[in-house]
Formats: structure tokens, sequence, C-alpha cells
């Protein structure tokens, strides 16, 4: 039920009413989000061929390495820590994830490729609507504005009651084989994030966001789509969720005392 109002009510009432906002310019976040996009793929890559060399499946871990929990862990984190204009950043790097979440996140697990689920997604609409109206410089009216201020503002602190429920459901089947491909997700996607912020040149609350996105945790999606299409891996998947989740505790701190 928590769930079900974070995706369909929530978040796309966040998306729309903190775009439109434009507490950064449609112009940097566009090239933010093209950014977080690279990025992401190429830890999708770089994953993919590592995890080839170490004999473990790419369709079971594939999703789970490249695609992070960048939207219940990752906005609280950056609006906490960066305010409203870290949160605005941080939707650049969460619009490439819902996006990813629908298409390639389902379609490594499943084999082959559609796009409905991503057409039936609310927050891909409301992305297009919150994006379409801070490229035409459109403000909401005030009424509508508001309203879906007050839904949005809803949606982190669902989204963590999200999390815990979901994270305390998870069990350690394979504690091993979760820690080494946790450390190996971090590793990628940390050098990957340091590489493209150092050639992109970002600086300041940009450049904060960019790392502390790129090391959030391993999405619990990929978890619920491991079980869908491949249930006997899912238990793996599960503690690559959860181990990375807990390391999140030390990492993020770290990261923001001596690297951001």
């Amino acid at each position: 039920m928590v769930t079900s109002v974070v995706t369909t009510i929530a978040v796309p009432a966040l998306l729309i009413s903190h775009l439109s906002e434009q507490h950064v310019s449609f112009e940097k976040l566009a090239a933010f989000t093209g950014l977080a996009a690279l990025a992401i793929g190429t830890v999708g890559v770089l994953a993919a061929i590592v995890l080839r060399l170490m004999g473990l499946s790419v369709r079971t871990y594939t999703g789970a390495m490249m695609l992070a929990n960048v939207g219940n862990v990752g906005l609280p984190v950056c609006s906490l820590a960066f305010g409203e204009e870290g949160l605005s950043y941080a939707m650049g790097f969460y619009i490439v994830v819902v996006i990813g979440v629908f298409t390639v996140g389902e379609w490594i697990p499943q084999g082959t490729m559609s796009l409905s689920r991503l057409a039936s997604s609310p927050m891909f609409y409301s992305v297009v609507i919150g994006v379409g109206l801070m490229a035409f410089d459109l403000k909401l009216p005030a009424i509508l504005s508001d309203t879906l201020s007050i839904l949005g503002g809803a949606a982190i602190p669902l989204m963590l009651i999200t999390l815990g429920v979901t994270i305390a459901s998870l069990t350690l089947e394979n504690v091993r084989r979760g820690a080494v491909l946790s450390l190996l997700h971090l590793a990628l996607a940390g050098g990957v994030a340091a590489t493209v912020v150092a050639l992109a040149g970002l600086t300041g609350t940009a450049r904060a966001i960019f790392i502390l996105q790129s090391l959030m945790p391993c999405s619990v999606f990929s978890y619920l789509m491991a079980m869908k299409h491949m249930p006997e891996n899912g238990p793996d998947v599960a503690s690559l969720v959860l181990v990375s989740t807990l390391l999140t505790i030390v990492v993020l701190p770290l990261a923001l005392t001596y690297w951001i």
C-alpha cells in the first residue's frame, strides 16, 4: 500500500512540483542528467564484463550493479546535505534510474525488450511534464503547484518507510558473494564517478551530488526483478542489496567528510 502511494502519487507529485520550481536551470540539469546516463551506462557495461570474467550470471546481477537506489536513499540524503539545489541535481540522477528501471532493469533479467512497463509508469509521465515545464519556462497555477508541493512533501518520508520495510524483509543467504559484489559496485561506481566529474569539470553542489548518487546502494527493484524472472537467484541478489545498503552507513559519511 505504501509503495503504491509512493510510486503513483507522492514521487510523481514531487518530480513535477520540484522540477517546475527550477532550483537549477534547465540547461544545467539537462547536462547533469546526460552525464548521469553516461556514468550509469558505463558502470553497467563494466559490471557485465567483470561478472562474466568472474563466471557469474550477467542477467542476474548487472541490473543491481548499475541501477543504484538513488530514490529511497539518494533523494533524502542529497536533500538533507545540500538543500533544494542538491535535491534538484539528485533528481537528474533519479530520472535516469527511473527510466532505466522500467527498461534495461527489466529487459536484462527478462531477456527480452518491451516498453510497456515504462509507458504505464506515472513517474515517467511526471518526468515528461516536469522537464517540459522547465524547458519552456512555464509555471503551474498556484493552486495546482501548492497541491503538488504538499503531496510531494510526503514522498521522502514515505520513501524511507518503504526502504525500511523492504530491507527488513530481505534475508542474507550468501553474505560472502553479497559483500564481494557490493565492494565491486562501489569500486566501479566510484571510479566512473571520479572520472566523469574530472573530465566534465563539475564543481560545487553538482560535483557533490554526482558522487553521492553514484555511491548509493544497489536498487531493491533489481531484487524484485530477479525474483520475478530468475527466482533461483533471488536470494543472492537480496544479499547484494542488503549488504550494499548496510555499507552505505559507512561509505556516505566517509565520502561527505573526505571526498566531497
